[in-house]
Order: C-alpha cells, then sequence, then structure tokens
C-alpha cells in the first residue's frame, strides 16, 4: 500500500513539473512572438525611410541607416542594395495584404537574426527565385499555412522597386529539403517550421507585375 501511494505522490509530482514546464514554454514562446514583432515593427519605418528619402533620388537616406551597400551593375545580376540597421542588413520590405502584415527582410539569414525579423534564405528579387525565412511567430509567418492560393505578396527593395506576386502553391516540405526548398521554378517562396519544428510551410509565389518604381505605382 505505502508503494502504491508514493508512486502515487511521484506520478502527481512529475505530472505538475510536466505542466509547470509546457507553461514555462508557452510564455517564452508568447513573449519571443511579442519581442520579434516589435523589433519588426521598430525597423519597418527605418527601411522604408530610407527607400523615401534616398531610393533612386540619390539622397543620404534615413539617419538611422548606418552604412548603404549599393546593388553592383556590372557584378553579381542578383545583388540587391543593403542597408545597415543596428548592425544587420536589410534588403527591403515584404507586404502581405491578407495578412496585415508588413515586414522588414534581413539579407542574410540565422537562428539569431530569424527572432528580430524575416532573412533572406537564398536567391534575388532580380533573378526571380528569392526564398524568405521566418519563424512561426504570429507577427511573422505564422499565418501563412492559411493560404489557399491567389493571395497577393509584394516585394519592395530599396531602389523603391515594388515587385508584385500571387500566391499559387503551398506545401509541406521536410526540414532535410534545402534542395526542393531553393529550387528556381518559383519567383518567391516563403517559409515557416510547423509547431515543433517536423516540417516546413512553403508558400510559393509567381511574379504578377515586373519590378515597378514604387512612387510611381503608388500614383
Amino acid at each position: 500500500m505505502r508503494i502504491k501511494r508514493r508512486m502515487g505522490t511521484v506520478c502527481m509530482i512529475l505530472g505538475t513539473v510536466l505542466v509547470l514546464a509546457a507553461l514555462s514554454l508557452f510564455w517564452r514562446n508568447c513573449q519571443e512572438d511579442e519581442e520579434a514583432g516589435a523589433s519588426a515593427e521598430r525597423i519597418l519605418p527605418i527601411v522604408k525611410g530610407y527607400i523615401e528619402d534616398s531610393g533612386l533620388n540619390g539622397a543620404q537616406g534615413d539617419r538611422f541607416v548606418e552604412s548603404v551597400h549599393p546593388a553592383t551593375v556590372d557584378g553579381d545580376p542578383s545583388a540587391m542594395t543593403e542597408v545597415e540597421i543596428d548592425g544587420s542588413l536589410y534588403i527591403g520590405y515584404l507586404s502581405v495584404p491578407a495578412l496585415g502584415l508588413e515586414l522588414p527582410i534581413m539579407a542574410d539569414w540565422d537562428y539569431e537574426r530569424l527572432r528580430i525579423a524575416p532573412c533572406r534564405y537564398t536567391g534575388s528579387v532580380k533573378t526571380d527565385d528569392l526564398v524568405i525565412a521566418a519563424h512561426n511567430y504570429s507577427r511573422h509567418f505564422g499565418g501563412i499555412s492559411q493560404f489557399s492560393g491567389g493571395e497577393d505578396v509584394y516585394f519592395t527593395d530599396l531602389d523603391g522597386m515594388r515587385y508584385c506576386y500571387q500566391v499559387v502553391k503551398v506545401e509541406t516540405l521536410e526540414p532535410a529539403a534545402v534542395e526542393e526548398m531553393s529550387a528556381g521554378k518559383y519567383d518567391l517562396t516563403l517559409f515557416t517550421c510547423t509547431y515543433g519544428g517536423a516540417s516546413r510551410v512553403t508558400v510559393r509565389c509567381e511574379r504578377s507585375g515586373s519590378g515597378v518604381n514604387k512612387d510611381a505605382n503608388d500614383n
């Protein structure tokens, strides 16, 4: 009888510990989600400010931009203009009207950068093979699994060129499917991990309009 009571007590304690651990993980995820959203929200006006103040006009650009790396005409045809903000490089911003999102896009990716904003995984808008990765935070790419096709997506680069896309396919890929993720068949790919990281929600887009000057497009 005593052994059964002890086992019952151990099970209760273990259950309590597991519940507390789950709650702690949930709270941490919520905190990271909020911090990521706040970081992207703070950076976005700076990226937009650079485009509006500089862009094709040759002005000095936003005062919060630390340095500018212009795309080279005679060099890599995929090269995009980059600006440095808070020690990280950005290449423009993504607009997803269906989700009410506008997000700055970092030039390079790693797991620390993904906690701040979505990142270019590979490719370029200039060679129609841009792949963008983001965490599944609610204020980043957490909602892209809702796409069914036909949704509009826009990318505006730092030279003020706006590229228009439409979602044509949503698929789930294994984490190790690197070649499939970066395949050049699609003009734009967005992806994020599912909860737990077991697979990747992958949104494929085709270009629906040529790159045009954003200011001209808005008029």
